[in-house]
Order: structure tokens, then sequence, then C-alpha cells
């Protein structure tokens, strides 16, 4: 047995069942134990996007992606998606190739080569390792994975030098019985809370990204307080339809106001970062005074805003403790009412161009309630980011906050319906971001992934030409020409319709009850019925 084919033996006990990456000369031999086991592999045509589609992967089906990628370019190419899993907490692995342990440093010509590709790479991952000795190649794997499922979630790096990748080595060992850790919550931290909690009139619930896996129990503490829940972008969809759920960002005056009228705030998985909670670079979030912080890692609160009570732990257990320290939901109070007043404010404040595409989303969704929505920076997903509500979480996530990489969208989309099967996938993309990825319809393709690829074609990249008119710039690089998309779809198989939602191209015919959607409806449905991917093209007004 050769280390390359260890390496696909060790994966596969840890539970992977699929890798995205190219091969190249220099990985070829990591490729040698693929064709014989269990572990599926997606050929992206682009190492960005097979760490987009690695991200969507684990995004929706709560596993690592993994990324096996050639030395130097595959592995700078793939840069920018871990820093976007970086930001977002996403689980990713990432294996590469390096050039022979003997030219490492030289910087000589050799192919592929990079003064030092591990220390780049450290400037960004959890972790970045290289294999120097094959019999070690299980215990570096072993601790990749910890690395990515204890604290808080990232990109992790392993490298193995083209010498050692032939190397054989010995039987496989056995897997190592990993203590299994006590939770290591503080109880008497949660016993601080739950008398904080109890002696608040008026709690609110704030979700992030990390509390998506906790639904049930961010249910039942909101319950037992009686308290909103406010959900960021990367929380969207937990609680969806319950009374005291408010599906809107927390950059918005009506949700500041409901954190301000809040005698204490717990806020769950969420990193207080500015493109949630300052998406206007305005200043006017104020800290919670009497906050309670739940998360998996206990270095966010020294670097954002300190805790009256701090809670280390995973945001299911850690929530379904505190509320076993509560006492069983009453007679609903206020809670309900401060929700929908938010609700109902949030939506007001809003312009109608926003408040269009909201019912856009709201068509897709209620066409296709079972769907994964998966987003780009483009004008539909911004107006969702701000007032939205997902059909359930893991539903609605995109790259248009954090690191906020335009390209996202397309491979992302494909790496959740690679791990979601016959699930439909929604990719809602722009022109302009699109242009960035148009290869994904390929994996798709490869790949029969249910995705319907929505392109709301606006003719070049309009929330940046309006920002650029808001500041008195004459807008420049803002026009870039787009291909008829429904004919690259079609020179892929793929099946594909144009159409239009207003018979005017003003963006003044964007407002709420102005856009005719039964043609997106119809269009929907019979993508879906195709089964396999599709694409459908709108024509922004």
């Amino acid at each position: 047995m050769t280390v390359g084919v260890m390496l696909v033996r060790l994966l596969e006990r840890h539970g992977v069942d699929t890798v995205f990456g190219i091969p190249g000369v220099h990985t070829a031999e990591l490729y040698r134990g693929l064709a014989g086991s269990g572990i599926h592999h997606v050929t992206p045509r682009d190492e960005q996007d097979a760490g987009f589609m690695a991200d969507g992967y684990a995004r929706a089906s709560g596993k690592p992606g993994v990324c096996l990628l050639i030395t130097g370019p595959g592995l700078t190419n793939a840069i920018t998606p871990m820093a976007q899993a970086r930001a977002d907490s996403i689980p990713m692995l990432v294996i590469s190739g390096v050039n022979a342990r003997a030219t490492l440093g030289r910087y000589e010509g050799y192919l592929h080569e990079l003064p030092d590709q591990a220390a780049m790479i450290r400037t960004l991952a959890l972790s970045s390792e290289r294999l120097e000795r094959p019999k070690d190649l299980p215990s570096l794997i072993d601790h990749a994975f910890a690395k990515m499922t204890m604290g808080r979630p990232g990109p992790v790096h392993i490298e193995i030098p083209t010498d050692l990748m032939e190397a054989e080595v010995g039987a496989l060992p056995p897997a190592a019985v990993p203590e299994k850790p006590a939770s290591g919550i503080d109880h008497g931290a949660v016993e601080r809370a739950a008398r904080i909690c109890a002696a608040s009139t008026k709690p609110l619930i704030l979700a992030g990204g990390g509390a998506v896996w906790a639904e049930a129990e961010i249910r039942d503490l909101a319950e037992r307080l009686d308290a909103p829940v406010v959900t960021t972008t990367n929380g969207r969809g937990l609680l969806a339809g319950h009374p005291l759920d408010v599906p809107a960002s927390p950059s918005l005056a009506a949700v500041r106001d409901l954190m301000r009228d809040s005698d204490l705030v717990i806020a769950i998985g969420t990193q207080f970062g500015p493109t949630d909670y300052d998406a206007y670079v305005d200043g006017g979030f104020v800290p919670p005074g009497n906050l309670i912080r739940i998360d998996r890692d206990e270095t966010v609160e020294a670097g954002s805003i300190p805790a009256t009570v701090f809670i280390k732990g995973d945001a299911a257990e850690a929530t379904g403790l505190l509320s076993s320290h509560l006492p069983l939901a009453g007679v609903a109070k206020a809670g309900a009412a401060r929700a929908a007043d938010t609700r109902d404010a949030t939506l007001a404040s809003l312009l109608p161009k926003m408040k269009a595409m909201i019912e856009v989303l709201s068509s897709i969704r209620d066409t296709l309630p079972d769907a994964t929505m998966v987003g780009d920076s483009t004008q539909l997903v911004y107006a969702g980011n701000l007032y939205w509500e997902a059909s359930g979480p893991r539903r609605w996530f995109n790259a248009a906050t954090g690191y906020g990489a335009l390209g996202y969208g397309p491979p992302a989309a494909v790496g959740a319906g690679v791990a979601l099967g016959d699930a439909p996938v929604i990719c809602l993309v722009g022109d302009g971001g699109f242009q960035f990825c148009l290869g994904a319809l390929g994996a798709a393709r490869d790949e029969k992934t249910p995705v319907i690829f929505v392109v709301w074609n606006n003719q070049g990249y309009q929330e940046i030409e309006d920002y650029m008119l808001s500041r008195d710039i004459t807008p420049i690089g803002v026009r870039p020409s787009a291909p008829d998309f429904t004919m690259i779809a079609a020179a892929y198989d793929i099946p594909a319709e144009r159409i239009r939602l207003c018979e005017t191209d003003h963006q003044d015919a964007l407002a709420p009850g102005q856009l005719d959607l039964t043609l997106l409806v119809a269009a929907l449905r019979s993508a879906r019925r195709h089964g396999g991917p599709a694409l459908i093209e709108i024509i922004a007004p």
C-alpha cells in the first residue's frame, strides 16, 4: 500500500463519501486508491469552484467538504474559497501536493513551485501541515478532522510531498479510539445565565450560522422565555413561520430598536460581525448591555463583545442545557407581539425595489418549498438577507456576508446538490457573478444535480453602479457584456428558459405587486419536472 492508497482509506474511515478536485501530474498518485473506494469524485472546471463546492457540500450535509488539489496553482486557486470558509466557520479539508522535499525552499523554477506553500496557507487556514514521514499520515488525518470539528470550524490544509506519494507503507493501523470528551460546559455559567433569564421581562435571542443545527433547542428556549428570535443571514430559516421569528437583518433600524428595547439578549452561534450587524457601516449597532453568549469558540468574546455570562459549548447542547434550567413555556405573553411589530416595521422600511425582489424570492420558495437556496452576491440575495424567511434551517446561505466572494453561488449550489441528492437546489446569481464560474454548469451536468440556476440579469454590476451614483462617482467598469446564458446552458445540454417579470425595462417598475410571477412559477415547475440541472434567466427591469 502506498501513501496515496492509505490516504483514500483514511478518508473513508472518517466518513468521507465525496471529494472535489482536478487531477494533475502532481496528484495522480493520490488518486490511485479512489477507483476501488466508496468515495465519489466530483470534477469542477477550476479549483476555486472545487473549494466553493466543498463549502456548499459542508453547509448542506453538516460534514466537512474535502478538496484534492494539485501543488501550487491548484492550491492558490482555492485560497478564496478557503477564506470564505474561514469567515463563515465552514469545515473544509484541503489536501494538496507539494514539491519534493529536497527542492523545498530553493525556489529554482520547479513545476508549480512556491517559496513556502504551507506558510502562505497558514495565514488563512486553521492549520497547514506537511507529511514528513509516511507512517505519520494516519495521525495527520486524525488531527485535521479533530481541528475541524472541535471549537470553531474552518478550513484545514494538509500537503503531501510528491516524493512521498508512492512511498510504501504498512497496513492501515487500527482506528484510534478517541476519548469522548466531556461536554466541557461550565454548569455554573449555565446556572448564572438561567437566573438572569428568570429575571428578564423582555428577552431576545440572536441566532447565527453557528446555531443552524440547534433549531429544536432554540425553539424550546424561545418559547420558555417568550423571546423573539432574530436570525442573521446564515441562521435564516430557524423557527420558520413561528410567531416569535424575526427573519430580518440586525443592521435594520427596527431590529436594532428591538434589541435596545430588550433587557436581555441571548446570542447563540453569532460572531457579531459587521456584515451582519452593521451592513451599512453607519455605526448604529449598540452592543447589548446584558448579554448571554453561547459559542463553541471562547475567543469570539475577547475579540468582539464581552458577555455578562459566556457559555462555551455546542449550540444545541448548551442551549438545551440552559432551557432545562427554566420553567416550561406558559401562556404566550408579549413576545409574539414584539416579534410581529418588528417584522411589520422592518418590511415597511424597505424600498419598493427590495420588497419586489422579496416577492420573487417568496414565489420561488412557495413553488418549491423543499428547495435549498444558495446565493451569490446579487440583488435578489441582498434583498433576502435584509428580510426574508427560508422554509427551514440551512436552506438559505450565500457569500454576500462575511468574506463576500463573488462567483460563490453556482459552485456552492452544485456542492449542496451533491450532498442533498434528489432535493432541489436553487442557485441565485447575477449576470456579472455568473461569469466568474460558468464552468459550474458543466459540473452540474456531470453530476445530474437538480440545481436550478436562476440568473438575475440586470446587464452588469447594478448594485455597484447604484452605489457609485449615490456617491456622485461616474460609473466605470460596471457594464461587462454578458453572454446568452440560455445558449451556454444549451451547449451543456441543460434546459434553459428566458423570462421577463415586467413589460418595461425601467427599474422603477420594480415595485410590490407590479411583477407578473406566473412565468417564473411555470418555469420553476418545468425545471423541477426535468429532474436534473436547469437554467432560468430573468431579464430584470
